[in-house]
Formats: C-alpha cells, structure tokens, sequence
C-alpha cells in the first residue's frame, strides 16, 4: 500500500499499519503485544482494526551510558538479554557497567509491570500468533530481545509489525524466524522520530487508557471514530 512519510502521529501510522495486517483479522489465535510506550498507540489501533485482544509486552532497551540514545542490547520478560556486541567492542565498554545498566532497567521492566498490567499473569503465548507491534525500529535490538523471549514460549508464528524501520533491522529479525511486516524502509534512515510530524512521549497514563480502551466491548457502528490523544 501506498505510504505517506512522515506520518502524522502513532495513531495515524497504526491505522496504515493495520491495513497489511487484515491477513490476521478476527482470528482467536491472534494476539497484538505492544511494546511500550511508543508502540502502544500503535498496537491499539492494530488491535482495533483486527478485533483482537491488546496487551504489552515489556522489553527495555539498554542504552550506552552517556549515550542513552545509542542501545547496546536490550532486556525482556523472561531473563532475556541481547547485547550488540559490535556497539559494545567499538565503545570498549566494560562488563561491570553493562551489568548495572542490565540491573536498572530490570527494576523499571518491574515497575512497569505493575503499572500497566496490575501484575496480571503474562499473556498466554503457546500456540498462538502474537503480532509484535512498535512505533518504528532503529538497531531492532529491543525488538529482537522480544522476538527471542517469544520464542520460549513456542508460538505458532512470531509476528513484527512497524510502520517504519531500518533496512538492517528488518534483516536481523527476519533471521531471527520472525514474520516482518513494515510500511517502510527509507534511505536514510535517521532515526525513527524523523519519520513522524508528532512523536511526543507517550505517557504511563496514556498507556493504561489506551489498554482498558482497546479491551472494552467494540461499539456499534457507526459510533465516531477512534481515540485521539
């Protein structure tokens, strides 16, 4: 389908999305799993459009210290740690400082845990097509710590759908076994804030609205268009 770069804003981008996703429409066996929190108003839109439940999944990237901008692994749910050996060799950063970026970001993997989900058991993964969903991917190390996390849970297929990402990072997950759906790839790439006109902070409180909208009941037609935040 035809993509309008940059796009508007996150909801914008998750209905574009959604269009290449209809495959996965009004199937019991799909689930969307957002990563927070940029993906979430992705995701929500996503889950709207394919009538499927929505939740998160908790993946937290592990910036460079200094540099937090610049990841050089990332962490998931289930003690899952990718690192980029290639950033972490270049910048010769040493173990005992990976291990306390590893440590912080575990306790705000918890933290957020509690936030949006109310400690509610993970989503039930075994057997089902979860579609990986996020606002865009740079590196794709977060989303790979999630594709890896996935797969200890035996999926019937892994699912990563973006508007928008790197031609590397596209690659690195689809070795990964993982089916790839993204709107776009420019050259260039930049990073994925340059490919939208609004790309301010998603808040906690956003995220939670956006999880107890995207499960409430669906409204009868013709009721007004989606959320806008």
């Amino acid at each position: 389908m035809p993509v309008s770069l940059p796009y508007r804003d996150r909801f914008e981008a998750g209905r574009q999305l959604a269009g290449d996703l209809l495959l996965f429409a009004n199937r019991p066996d799909v689930i969307v799993l957002a990563l927070p929190r940029g993906g979430v108003p992705v995701g929500y839109e996503v889950a709207r459009a394919l009538h499927a439940p929505l939740d998160v999944f908790l993946v937290r990237k592990l910036g460079v210290p200094g540099h937090e901008e610049l990841a050089m692994g990332a962490i998931a749910s289930g003690d899952i740690v990718v690192l980029n050996r290639d950033v972490i060799d270049m910048l010769h950063i040493p173990r005992q400082e990976i291990d306390a970026v590893i440590a912080r970001e575990r306790q705000e993997l918890t933290r957020r845990d509690h936030e949006y989900r109310d400690d509610r058991p993970p989503p039930q993964v075994h057997g089902m097509i979860p579609i990986l969903v996020d606002d865009g991917l740079a590196t794709g190390s977060t989303m790979l710590a999630a594709v890896r996390a996935l797969h200890q849970e035996q999926p019937a297929q892994i699912v990563v759908a973006v508007p928008v990402a790197s031609r590397e990072a596209v690659e690195l997950l689809r070795g990964e076994g993982a089916t790839v759906v993204c709107l776009a790839t420019p050259e260039p790439f930049y990073g994925v804030g340059w490919w939208y006109q609004d790309f301010a902070q998603t808040t906690d409180a956003e995220v939670r609205d956006l999880l107890a909208r995207a499960n409430q009941p669906p409204h009868p037609a013709g009721a007004g268009p989606g959320v806008s935040v």
